[in-house]
Order: C-alpha cells, then sequence, then structure tokens
C-alpha cells in the first residue's frame, strides 16, 4: 500500500505540501483532477483532526497515511493516520531547523525549475538535429537519384 508522508512541515503549510507530495507519488498513475479532489479530501480530514490536537499554524507537523489506487481513484485509509506535532514553544530548535528545510525546499525548487528549462531546450534541440538528418537524407537521396540517371 502506498504511503504519503509530508516530512516535516509548518501546520500553515501541510495542505499544499500533501498536495505536493500526492501529486509526486501519482504522476502518471491518475488524472490530475483526481487527485486534487483526493488531497481536498485529506485536507478537509486533516484540517478537523489539527484543530482537535489544537495545532498552531507555527507548530510543526508530520503526517502520514496508506493509501489505494482503485479505478483511478485514491481511497485513503484513514486508520493509518498518523499525525506528529511539535509545538513551538516546545520546539524552538525544530522551528529553525524548519527555516533550513524550507530554505532546503526553496533551493530544490529553482534546480528543478532549472532542469526543466534545460530539457525543454535540450528536446527543441533534438527536434532541430531530426529535421537535419531527415534533410541531409532526402538531400543525398536525391544525389543519389540524379547520379544514377
Amino acid at each position: 500500500m502506498p504511503r504519503l508522508s509530508t516530512g516535516f512541515v509548518r501546520a500553515n503549510g501541510y495542505a499544499n505540501k500533501v498536495r505536493k507530495v500526492l501529486f509526486a507519488l501519482t504522476r502518471g498513475k491518475i488524472v490530475p483532477e483526481n487527485v486534487v479532489r483526493a488531497s481536498a479530501q485529506l485536507n478537509q480530514y486533516l484540517f478537523d483532526k489539527l484543530q482537535e490536537l489544537n495545532v498552531k499554524k507555527e507548530d510543526v507537523v508530520r503526517i502520514s497515511i496508506g493509501f489505494s489506487i482503485k479505478s483511478g481513484e485514491i481511497e485513503w485509509n484513514y486508520d493509518s493516520l498518523q499525525i506528529e506535532v511539535y509545538k513551538k514553544e516546545e520546539e524552538e530548535k525544530l522551528a529553525e531547523a524548519m527555516e533550513e528545510v524550507e530554505e532546503s525546499e526553496r533551493a530544490l525548487e529553482a534546480i528543478i525549475n532549472e532542469l526543466s528549462n534545460l530539457s525543454e531546450k535540450l528536446k527543441e534541440l533534438s527536434e532541430e538535429v531530426s529535421q537535419i538528418v531527415e534533410t541531409l537524407k532526402r538531400e543525398h537521396t536525391s544525389l543519389k537519384l540524379e547520379f544514377e540517371k
């Protein structure tokens, strides 16, 4: 059974993290609309749970839950839900570490964007090379035909 795990995240950012992780876990397996729907469903459930636990937005949480994919839909195994809460006032060092994690995530996101742009450029270059090869093939074939005449 696949498992979604957010890693450490500030409570005010858990919903965005759940959506991103779920998209990454299900890429190519489920249509995006169903991923959005499933993440919204889980995020609403988590919102209620976090309120029950008196989690403040500046606290740090780590959430994990199992799920299955059936007929292109995500089904959450709510019995497997685990929520770890680290209160800011109790864990100032963890809050500092979170700042480092968030900075690393921003750097990683920038690298991913750069690699994505490079990938697009390589794709364009590959298409240009293919066109040149095709042109050379046509020219070579026409030269052969003229020589044979």
